[in-house]
């Protein structure tokens, strides 16, 4: 008889431990997003030179960026879907996908901080800057943290092994995906 894993075996608050655990991590990372983003927001609406800065955003980027993260988390749900449905190895390919979606998007963010750097807005250019430099670089962290976890689940999913991570890494990812949600409008187009 072979032992199941104990995240899917046992339970708290109605849930396999598991997924309530990648619910906690997500409740912190709201907190911390969530005051980055109320920050802003104050700030935003006190200084009206954050327009004339955030007139220096490329909302096509942007909204690129967006369409990348959205089609990413799609590739997660089939992901999910291939891993009930037992099949591990497509799940993988999924997961791979979704991975590259994420490096598509890090590219898109290094050419377009490079060409912001370039034209002198920097870090310590302006208080939007700050703000946005921060928000993106926070959320680059969590797309970079997102992928190298996905590798992993990838992996042991390829082999029909621990199916029910794909369901946690794409929980994790769609939250990701929902904080770009609300960066790209209050970086690329609030302006």
């Amino acid at each position: 008889m072979s032992a199941r894993p104990i995240a899917t075996t046992r339970s708290a608050a109605g849930m396999p431990t598991g997924r309530l655990a990648v619910w906690w991590v997500i409740a912190s990372e709201i907190v911390i997003f969530g005051g980055l983003l109320g920050s802003y927001v104050m700030f935003r609406l006190s200084h009206d030179s954050f327009a004339s800065d955030a007139a220096n955003t490329n909302m096509y980027i942007g909204a690129f960026n967006t369409w990348v993260l959205l089609t990413s988390s799609l590739f997660a749900v089939l992901g999910h879907k291939a891993a009930e449905e037992g099949n591990g190895p497509k799940a993988a390919r999924m997961l791979w996908l979704t991975v590259g979606g994420g490096a598509v998007f890090l590219l898109v963010k290094t050419y377009e901080w490079y060409e912001k750097i370039h034209h002198g807005h920097t870090l310590s250019s302006s208080t939007f800057f700050s703000f946005y430099y921060t928000a993106a670089g926070l959320h680059a962290l969590h797309v970079i943290a997102g992928m190298i976890i996905m590798l992993f689940v990838a992996n042991t999913a390829r082999k029909n092994l621990e199916l029910h991570r794909v369901e946690l890494i794409g929980i994790y990812w769609h939250f990701v995906d929902v904080v770009w949600i609300f960066l790209f409008p209050l970086l690329y187009i609030a302006k």
